[in-house]
């Protein structure tokens, strides 16, 4: 038997009115997990728990059997593990966005956050910018007295690391939540009854970061090429050093991940799974959805589980791009779903696939819900002929499964 997880990050939405007042699933073609939603285990899952923020950390950890309410300290020490970068106690790992402030005379606190990735930054001048940056002078030496360093990455996610600070106290907001707004009242803040400095240090290195960046020769050149500057930095997702459950001693299947985001592969570097890196995967709309399958395919030759993610449909999402989410959502049934499912069947072995978005990432808000999505698990010896499509609202009239901990061990069980 073969297990397959997919994951269409943040491909689940709530009606759009632009979409005849219907969800991007809903009006999008997707016959390859429409079909699978008719033969197979049909439900609603919550994998974000309340209480928690919203979004793929805690909503992957679910997925792959990590109560977030557990072991969950952040999105940055998930990330961190994906390369390697190893915390030390005190230690607080940042995800450190390149990120795009709006071009005007504006005082820098009125001014507004445009994208979250500075306009989907190429991921080999994501990494030159950042490192020009921590190579000024003036931003080197006030990131050294801070006690930070970054660890440069090949997209705009870049992780930095600090040193004897503290983040008792200290809010942080996720960059894409708040996209078209002006950041003064989502700079780091101290919470009520906080006096930690740790704030206010790293709300400096953010100002001087955008002093240093917003007229830098690289972002000119962006801007004469009709592209956003990558002219500021953001700090959220904060954490200290993270320990999870082992995934192969738990269900007793090895296997890799599949994905183009730190995120992914630092958890399956923290639960023992393979992290599986494809060339061309860029967690865009044009990812390399084929050699995603390909490497789907090699890791079952020798391990019993694989995990396949695809970002496109949350960054198309966040960028505002409505045709784009629908494309990426069509791609994901048409090259990733739909390719894997004719595969397995050619190998003539018996296979479960389970099929989910992570969590909702809403057109009306460009951010994260954490409510209830659809979710399918597929056996191929069984069609139950249920009459479902892959869609939200029929989601809500199958199996009720009340947190995304439970999955793995329906799709390696037997309903």
């Amino acid at each position: 038997m073969k297990y397959v997880l997919i994951i269409g990050d943040g491909m689940a939405d709530n009606p759009v009115p632009e979409l005849g007042g219907v969800t991007p699933l809903e009006y999008a073609k997707t016959p390859a997990m429409d079909a699978l939603a008719d033969a197979g285990l049909f439900g609603n899952v919550k994998n974000c728990p309340d209480g928690l923020p919203p979004g793929s950390d805690t909503a992957i950890l679910s997925i792959f059997g990590c109560d977030p309410r557990d072991c969950y300290t952040g999105r940055a020490p998930l990330e961190a593990a994906a390369t390697g970068i190893a915390l030390v106690p005190g230690d607080i790992a940042y995800r450190c966005n390149m990120v795009t402030f709006e071009d005007s005379d504006a005082d820098w606190t009125d001014k507004k956050i445009l994208s979250h990735s500075a306009g989907s930054i190429e991921g080999e001048q994501s990494e030159e910018i950042v490192k020009a940056l921590f190579a000024d002078a003036t931003f080197s030496a006030a990131a050294a007295k801070a006690g930070m360093v970054v660890y440069p990455a090949q997209s705009f996610r870049h992780i930095a690391v600090q040193s004897g600070a503290s983040i008792d106290g200290v809010k942080l907001s996720p960059p894409h939540d708040h996209l078209g707004e002006k950041i003064g009242a989502i700079l780091p803040a101290n919470k009520d009854g906080s006096a930690n400095p740790n704030a206010e240090t790293l709300k400096s290195l953010m100002k001087l970061a955008h002093e240093v960046l917003n007229h830098h020769p690289l972002n000119e050149a962006r801007r004469a090429a009709g592209k956003m500057p990558a002219n500021g930095i953001w700090f959220w997702a904060e954490g200290t050093a993270v320990k999870l459950p082992n995934f192969v001693e738990t269900y007793g299947k090895t296997g890799g991940v599949i994905s183009a985001v730190p995120l992914c592969h630092g958890i399956a570097n923290l639960v023992g799974l393979d992290r599986v890196y494809v060339e061309g995967a860029t967690g865009e709309l044009d990812t390399n959805y084929d050699g995603k399958v390909k490497a789907a395919m090699q890791v079952l030759k020798s391990h019993p589980f694989v995990a396949v993610h695809v970002e496109a449909p949350d960054e198309c999402t966040h960028n505002g791009d409505t045709p784009g989410k629908l494309e990426a959502i069509q791609r994901l049934d048409s090259l990733v779903v739909g390719p894997i499912i004719e595969r397995l069947r050619l190998t003539r072995e018996d296979f479960r696939v389970l099929i989910l978005s992570d969590h909702k990432t809403l057109t009306s808000t460009r951010g994260h819900d954490g409510t209830p999505v659809p979710f399918v698990i597929y056996d191929s010896r069984r069609d139950r002929k249920n009459g479902y499509t892959y869609r939200e609202i029929d989601g809500e009239k199958g199996l009720t499964v009340a947190a995304g901990i439970e999955l793995m061990g329906l799709l390696f069980g037997e309903d």
